[in-house]
């Protein structure tokens, strides 16, 4: 039995009308059993104990290779910096490890109540894990379908305040645009994608174009969102890189940034003019040296020639692109008067344990240093204009 939670200590954003643009939801564990179609039952992804007591991933019938056992149960410590509460163990487990609102919609609301928040742009927890794990292209449509399915009705009634985002996979592009189409008219206001793609085609690339295309027919953005990648594409610049812990914190949404660049490679928003994308979890301090430098070379380099664009990379950016910074980014504000203070807005991260739990005051310093307008373009208003709010 959950404990109860003191919502009178909650932290209350002293600015209005903030809007978190990518919280996370950690979904009920039998999602997928109960959301997906029946002829893929037997490998939907679920959780399963082993002989020791302790929960792991089954991804298509097989435990998965990613996640340690007893992992699930660390998804939603935000805040907890202790290693023993890390520590996997029968007793720790996914359901009775999560925080306040991160798989009640109720309490979701109340939650964003008592911060002042008007809203909460949402993701998935376990949807991002299974994809790096999973090259079966036709079960991957399937386990986006569940879960649009049922993020859709988690965010039903919630009058606009929970907004749904749809999950969806590159690995087949056509059923991926079909998608978006189904899950917007249930209620998503956008989909998202992971920073690597099956077969390996860059995200700017004219196969992923039916994509883009249903996105511009129905007005709604893509995200590129971060996630577990596979091993092979991970740095092995060093050996255990990946066991070092500040190094992979600050390279985790080096895909992100890879996948972002490749829409300038393959002048994806020369075709489609009208597409709005968004780049999440990854900071926006990184964004002014990557436009700077792509703008170089692009402007005063044989490479551009390679690269042909109608405008500076900075500009597609300020007419069709949003990014997240986190709270405690101090670069925010210099950013955002450099490349367009409509362009940026904050996300929690809540209720995922590598981003900061003092989240809203560390939003509340880095928003008194910015004017008026800039500032309430940061806390909501610029999700407001990117997801038609």
């Amino acid at each position: 039995m959950q404990p109860v939670f003191d919502l009178s200590c909650v932290h209350r954003l002293k600015f209005a009308g903030g809007i978190d643009a990518d919280g996370h939801v950690l979904e009920a564990a039998d999602l997928w059993e109960s959301y997906i179609e029946a002829r893929y039952r037997d490998r939907a992804m679920r959780l399963k104990r082993d002989s020791d007591g302790l929960e792991y991933l089954e991804i298509n019938g097989q435990p998965s290779k990613m996640t340690r056992k007893g992992f699930p149960a660390t998804l939603g410590r935000m805040g907890q910096k202790e290693l023993e509460a890390f520590k996997p163990h029968p007793d720790k487990t996914y359901a009775a490890s999560m925080p306040y609102g991160a798989c009640d919609a109720a309490q979701r609301l109340k939650l964003l109540d008592a911060e002042g928040l008007d809203a909460a742009v949402l993701y998935p927890t376990l949807g991002i894990l299974w994809e790096a794990e999973l090259e079966d292209a036709e079960l991957s449509q399937a386990y986006c379908r569940a879960y649009n399915r049922w993020i859709a009705d988690f965010c039903r009634d919630s009058r606009g305040r929970l907004v749904p985002i749809a999950h969806l996979s590159l690995g087949d592009p056509a059923a991926a645009a079909l998608e978006l189409e189904r899950a917007v008219k249930d209620g998503c206001r956008g989909g998202f994608v992971v920073p690597f793609t099956i077969n390996r085609k860059p995200h700017g690339d004219p196969v992923h174009d039916p994509v883009y295309a249903k996105a511009v027919e129905l007005d709604v953005p893509i995200a590129i969102h971060p996630s577990f990648e596979p091993f092979a594409l991970r740095s092995t610049r060093f050996e255990n890189g990946h066991r070092l812990p500040l190094l992979s914190a600050a390279r985790a949404s080096d895909g992100v940034r890879h996948a972002f660049t490749t829409f300038f490679d393959f002048a994806t928003f020369d075709r489609f003019p009208k597409l709005k994308l968004v780049i999440l979890e990854s900071g926006a301090g990184w964004i002014g040296y990557w436009l700077d430098r792509l703008d170089g070379v692009i402007g005063a380099t044989f490479l551009g020639e390679r690269a042909p664009l109608k405008h500076k990379p900075s500009d597609y950016f300020r007419r069709q692109c949003w990014i997240s910074g986190d709270p405690d980014e101090r670069t925010i504000p210099a950013m955002a008067a450099l490349y367009g203070p409509d362009r940026f807005f904050w996300a929690s991260d809540y209720p995922h344990p590598d981003h900061t739990g003092d989240y809203l005051a560390a939003l509340e310093a880095t928003a008194a240093t910015m004017p008026e307008k800039a500032r309430a373009g940061l806390l909501g208003g610029n999700v407001r204009a990117a997801y038609g709010l």
